[in-house]
């Protein structure tokens, strides 16, 4: 039985965003940089409104988007809890046992993005965010953003 294109297309693409997040998160393996995507983004997807977490996962390539969806309450959306700590908390939180510092995984996953997703929808992102949230993104994605009044 063979694959069908936009299947392989799509494990391609999941492929090239763990060897980037490994490359310059120093992750161990895909294994690893799988775990830090998967609890980032839903750490970020809880913490926007409903309308918002839906246009960023229209974005993600296909593997990642069915990773960022997993498990989520919709009502529940966005989280009380939005500051930077609470952020950092829930990440270390779901990382465990992995011994990975919660704000290097949340700086490297937001860079990932920050390449890979339209910067508009980025701005829109971190527009919604907290200023302790957003200063974990990379500094001209948001300088970027500030400018065209979404940050």
């Amino acid at each position: 039985m063979s694959v069908p294109p936009t299947v392989s297309h799509a494990v391609q693409q999941m492929q090239v965003w763990l060897k980037s997040l490994c490359d310059t998160g120093g992750y161990s393996d895909e294994a690893e940089a799988l775990s830090v995507l998967r609890v980032v983004l839903h750490q970020l997807r809880d913490r926007l409104t409903p309308d918002e977490a839906i246009d960023l996962g229209a974005q993600l390539p296909l593997i990642a988007r069915g990773i960022y969806y997993e498990g989520w309450r919709r009502s529940r959306t966005p989280a009380k809890a939005r500051s930077q700590d609470a952020f950092l908390q829930g990440v270390a939180a779901q990382l465990a046992p992995h011994p990975i510092k919660a704000e290097n995984a949340a700086r490297d996953v937001f860079s990932l993005l920050a390449q890979a997703i339209d910067s508009g929808e980025i701005a829109d992102v971190i527009g919604q965010l907290p200023a302790g949230i957003k200063e974990l993104w990379p500094e001209g994605m948001r300088t970027w953003a500030a400018k065209r009044g979404r940050a």
